[in-house]
């Protein structure tokens, strides 16, 4: 069967026609967005003043592009990106961005006192002229010749393609780039006739656009996913710092994810996560499988916005976004406010941009020249992050919850252990490819009363789609209880992904336990990464936890006490905590904020089944009609069932004396900063 992925074109919702409701200022308490911000690191914003500003101001992630620079450069930005986390206590994820199959102008630069290089000569091109992109990189860059670093450039050329030549990080509406048309291709020389004026000066780019309209029939260049730069980048960095991702430019295929994931395992960085920065239409074609074998995606609109026809840019992006949201996978999307690289505030078409993309699901906007030379990048992340906010304020998170459900039904899962280095998972991983917190396990044991969550072909329910099916009734039991924070209890953050993509309403506080992991003949504390790495994922706040063996009451009640201070919760609050059991029981559990809002107030069962009631539900009137778990006599082997269930599976928390919905120990079936808070 093909892929059934569906994008929904509704996603906001609106009470009535009554413009009132949605021009109301901002609410000035918990002015977080849900949706992540990520900078580019660069001369704007590198010293440790602008960073801790951009900090407070609600960045999580911080980008450091390889493309431009030497290592030396980029070492200080990550030193001076420690210390200002160091002093605003605030988590920010770390992002290295690679050189990969850019093609590039080679021209004569210099460096300045901050060792930031610098080209200070312009090219004037003129309507009409014709310019010569040569391989001879022997010969010098002028207004009519431009040598370019790939050797092989000419063969890709045929006389009526298109060529587009850019400044890195160029906005495209400014007078810094220009579209070239090849008239003639001769031996390692390609001629052109430039479409409009141009005043080019610093790294400038080449982009072949697809002559297609519809396939794919460009000659792609063989470069290398990681370059000898990328590799060396990265082996220094890693061995330094804490790498959390790095993002593969022009990113093809799986094998490219597979490639890179091999090298950073061979480095002993097999924690970073790989993203997948889909830039061209190669890219498309191979969407589904690239997913599948990425942690991210990275939606490049300036590049792939070139090599995508302009009426099929907006369908293509809502396409991607709507993929990764069902197979649960944080997508991020670029270039959304270019003017105020030199204007303080957007124009329309930007903010509306923004907010279309937050409806439509998008986990995370990163900013690229805005802050990485913008002359505005404080007023850039307040503005971005204000417009993400009023947008998450309409979002349709009923409709987003039962579109994500209804598509679950295809999804198979994966049983493989999360907690095996990435590179050595297979390669055909469907879904998160993640497993559990704690490891997967074979598919023996199904859970009583759970919202199915498997194939249509009868293969049996893997370990990872049960525990996507507790994520979702964790979020539906947040929604009918009126919940005021999810708190999800992790160790690898794979749960909490798998409850942030059904979107809730509410705000996702999530724990993350540090674990002791073999490194050979030593033991290492994992569990820092994992906390970073959620700063990409729409509505999660990482907490790093102390390290204990499980989620024991002590945990839970100063994460409530955390969330008091906070202001995430106020007194007679419901809280649904997801977390482990001594027995390493996944459980559901709801918990309230007690009266003189200084701790934990229990719901019991009785209390639980009156707020269902209330919410509309048929529920058993009392205990004797829930029977306990019996072992089926048929269904397969080992199979456990409850004969009396809650009349909507999928809508309700179900519980026995202990509040809990509970998932089978692992063992049992195979044989602190917190982002954008305090310090904890």
């Amino acid at each position: 069967m093909g892929p059934r992925h569906i994008t929904r074109a509704k996603c906001h919702f609106f009470k009535d026609d009554n413009l009132q409701q949605v021009l109301h200022e901002l609410p000035t308490k918990n002015t977080a967005a849900k949706t992540k911000l990520a900078i580019t690191v660069g001369p704007a914003c590198q010293t440790v003043e602008k960073l801790v500003e951009l900090l407070d101001a609600g960045v999580t992630c911080a980008r450091i592009d390889l493309t431009w620079a030497p290592i030396e450069y980029h070492r200080t930005s990550l030193i001076n990106l420690n210390e200002a986390m160091r002093r605003t206590k605030r988590l920010c994820a770390v992002m290295l961005d690679c050189l990969g199959r850019e093609l590039m102008i080679k021209r004569k630069y210099g460096v300045d006192e901050n060792g930031w290089p610098g080209i200070f000569e312009q090219l004037n091109i003129t309507k009409g002229q014709r310019v010569t992109i040569t391989t001879d990189t022997s010969r010098e860059c002028t207004n009519e010749v431009l040598p370019i670093t790939y050797p092989k450039f000419a063969a890709m050329c045929e006389p009526g393609d298109q060529i587009f030549l850019g400044r890195y990080l160029t906005t495209g509406a400014d007078e810094s780039s220009v579209f070239l048309n090849v008239i003639e291709v001769s031996g390692s020389e390609v001629v052109c006739t430039a479409a409009s004026d141009a005043v080019l000066d610093g790294l400038l780019m080449v982009f072949h656009l697809e002559r297609s309209g519809e396939s794919l029939s460009n000659l792609q260049n063989d470069l290398p996913a990681l370059t000898d730069f990328d590799k060396q980048a990265l082996t220094t960095l890693c061995s330094e710092f804490e790498v959390d991702f790095v993002s593969l430019s022009y990113c093809r295929s799986a094998d490219d994810v597979y490639e890179c994931r091999d090298f950073l395992a061979s480095i002993n960085a097999d924690h970073t996560k790989v993203i997948a920065k889909c830039e061209t239409r190669q890219s498309l074609f191979n969407f589904r499988t690239l997913v599948d074998a990425a942690d991210a995606i990275i939606i490049s609109r300036g590049n792939l916005g070139l090599d995508v026809v302009p009426e099929k840019m907006a369908m293509v992006q809502k396409a991607m976004i709507s993929t990764c949201a069902i197979l649960g996978k944080p997508s991020i999307i670029t270039r959304v406010v270019d003017t105020m690289i030199h204007t303080p505030r957007p124009t329309r078409a930007e903010a509306t941009d923004i907010a279309n993309a937050v409806l439509d699901g998008v986990d995370a906007i990163m900013l690229g020249a805005e802050t990485y030379r913008g002359n505005y990048a404080l007023e850039t992340v307040t503005t971005v992050k204000d417009i993400c906010r009023a947008a998450e304020e309409v979002f349709d998170h009923g409709n987003h919850f039962d579109h994500l459900h209804a598509e679950s039904e295809y999804y198979l899962g994966s049983d493989l252990d999360p907690e095996l280095p990435r590179h050595k998972i297979g390669r055909t991983i469907s879904h998160a490819s993640l497993g559990s917190d704690h490891g997967g396990m074979p598919s023996i044991y199904s859970m009583a009363n759970l919202p199915r969550v498997g194939s249509n072909m009868g293969a049996p329910l893997t370990y990872t789609a049960k525990l996507e099916s507790i994520a979702a009734s964790a979020v539906k039991a947040a929604d009918k209880v009126g919940a005021a924070l999810i708190v999800v209890v992790t160790h690898t953050g794979t749960t909490a992904a798998m409850v942030a993509k059904y979107r809730p309403v509410m705000p996702i506080l999530t724990l993350v336990v540090p674990y002791l992991k073999r490194d050979g003949m030593k033991w290492k504390l994992e569990g820092r990464h994992a906390a970073r790495q959620a700063l990409l994922t729409s509505g999660l706040m990482p907490m790093l936890a102390a390290p204990t063996p499980s989620a024991g009451e002590t945990l839970i009640e100063e994460a409530v006490q955390l969330a008091l201070v906070q202001g995430w919760v106020e007194k007679d609050d419901h809280l649904v905590v997801v977390s482990r059991s001594q027995q390493d029981e996944v459980m559901v559990k709801i918990v309230s904020v007690d009266e003189q809002g200084a701790g934990i107030k229990r719901i019991r069962p009785k209390s639980l089944y009156d707020m269902l009631k209330a919410a509309g539900h048929c529920v058993p009137e009392d205990d004797e009609d829930l029977e306990p778990l019996q072992p089926a006599t048929s269904g397969g082997a080992g199979l456990l069932a409850r004969r009396n269930t809650l009349s909507r599976p999928s809508a309700v928390l179900h519980g026995r004396r202990n509040e809990a919905l509970v998932m089978p120990a692992a063992s049992d079936l195979a044989d602190a900063p917190v982002a954008n808070g305090t310090s904890h």
